[in-house]
């Protein structure tokens, strides 16, 4: 490993391995983001009397392949974090990756119902661990002034998966989309093979030397640098003081008032944009399409549709990349969040008006859909993963991770099978009202609670909250992560 950094060293500060490396780490959202968005455009599909399964798919059949997924992520998911604290973020990463290899397989050997079921359950294990290993890998090899940067590029990857998943299964066979789904995570396997571990987990291991070599060669200085002493010497100060102590990591969460005060906001966080509705407006898309030119000239195929929701995803995420560093998180958080509520007020709105005989034009919410997507990949959604990294110490990143993502996944389960009840009971525009109600919450809530984490410590953030407390001591058992 010594041998392959320095090879790949640049001198004078030079940051280009951490952008190399941020890439590398994220592609496997790639391939996720593939695995989920070939479903959308491949159910009719499998469904039809042109199935390239022996026979067509049952409504049953397609009900448990959207949501196993999600009840195999739970299940995954809840030792996730202690996996990654336990084993490391590259062995993680490495399981992730021959998940996601093993998952296409499946579909190339088999496409029966029973087959693509079983690779829907396999794929919950990268469906956890994308969003549970790959934020804490990613944040521990970024500097400071860069981690919410490289931190977007998770969101922006799996939308450059979801587009390229729609596009080829718009212009290629089933089995050519499924041969490319597998040669990504393929040879990404044999890349990651000899990338390295994050600093903090080899100062974990004791491994202090290559602590420092990878810590140069992501910072792009020599290995003797001062900075880069102190900033090794900080990590090794906290990990002595987590085995000196007897507490235990949710003792840690549940007793310090600053580190219970970012629990609580980081899963109000991550709850509310789970709930935000994202997830339906995808689902109804098709539905406000159609309703929509009855009114305007937009006769769009349904892969047409799909592909043009693509686009505006990967817009809103390009575009959180390109300016969370600038704007702050706090402020991205606010304005995206208030933006999706005004998008799903208006869908509420408008599905209402119709149901009662108003003509409204049909523009309206397309541009209500187009605004929810984008703002949520804008900011509500790759905020809701960054603070879990801004908030916390790395050594309670992995288990606050896996329950915030057990949390999210159970959100997403029972919005997956039991929305369409949920329609027929109270009405289609009272489900996106109580959407818009979500987001305004979460938008207030974001203003008076969440603190500014751009560029600033553990330390920092911990002292912001408990000053807001009235406390004006500094945190005792958090320090520099």
């Amino acid at each position: 490993m010594n041998i392959l950094i320095s090879k790949f060293m640049w001198q004078n500060g030079t940051r280009i391995n951490q952008y190399i490396f941020a890439i590398i780490i994220t592609i496997p959202l790639v391939s996720f983001g593939m695995i989920q968005g070939w479903l959308s455009p491949m159910i009719a599909v499998l469904q039809s009397p042109d199935t390239p399964s022996p026979e067509p798919y049952t409504t049953s059949d397609i009900s448990w392949m959207t949501s196993v997924t999600y009840i195999t992520a739970i299940v995954f998911g809840a030792p996730m974090g202690y996996l990654t604290d336990r084993y490391g973020r590259k062995m993680m990463t490495l399981l992730t990756i021959l998940s996601l290899i093993i998952y296409w397989q499946i579909k190339l050997l088999c496409l029966e119902p029973w087959a693509l079921i079983l690779a829907r359950a396999v794929a919950g294990i990268p469906c956890s661990a994308c969003y549970i290993v790959l934020p804490i890998y990613l944040k521990e090899i970024s500097d400071i002034d860069l981690r919410g940067a490289l931190g977007s590029l998770l969101i922006m990857n799996r939308n450059i998966g979801y587009l390229a998943s729609y596009v080829c299964a718009d212009l290629l066979s089933v089995n050519a989309l499924l041969w490319i789904g597998l040669m990504v995570p393929t040879v990404l396997f044999f890349i990651f093979l000899v990338m390295p571990e994050t600093p903090e987990f080899l100062v974990k291991q004791g491994k202090v030397d290559e602590a420092k070599a990878v810590l140069a060669w992501l910072r792009g200085v020599p290995v003797i640098d001062r900075s880069l002493e102190q900033e090794i010497e900080s990590v090794v100060k906290v990990d002595k003081q987590t085995r000196a102590s007897e507490t235990s990591v949710w003792g840690i969460i549940y007793n310090d008032k600053a580190t219970f005060k970012a629990f609580i906001i980081t899963l109000v966080i991550k709850i509310a944009q789970q709930f935000d509705g994202y997830l339906i407006v995808l689902i109804y898309a098709g539905l406000v399409f159609g309703k929509a030119s009855e009114s305007i000239n937009l006769h769009l195929s349904p892969n047409k549709q799909i592909i043009m929701i693509g686009v505006i995803q990967l817009i809103g995420s390009t575009v959180a990349t390109c300016i969370v560093e600038k704007t702050g998180r706090k402020l991205l958080l606010v304005t995206t969040s208030f933006a999706v509520g005004v998008g799903m007020l208006i869908l509420a709105a408008w599905f209402y008006l119709i149901s009662v005989g108003v003509w409204m034009p049909g523009w309206l919410p397309v541009f209500a859909m187009g605004l929810a997507i984008f703002a949520d990949a804008a900011g509500f959604q790759p905020i809701s993963y960054i603070i879990i990294t801004d908030l916390f110490t790395f050594q309670l990143r992995g288990t606050v991770s896996s329950f915030t993502n057990i949390c999210a996944k159970l959100s997403n389960f029972i919005q997956m099978k039991w929305f369409t009840n949920l329609c027929e009971l109270i009405g289609v525009h009272w489900t996106f009202l109580f959407f818009a109600v979500v987001c305004f919450c979460s938008c207030f809530y974001s203003m008076i609670a969440f603190p500014e984490t751009k560029q600033r410590t553990v330390e920092e953030i911990y002292a912001k909250l408990t000053r807001r407390r009235g406390k004006g001591k500094e945190n005792k058992n958090e320090t520099v992560p």
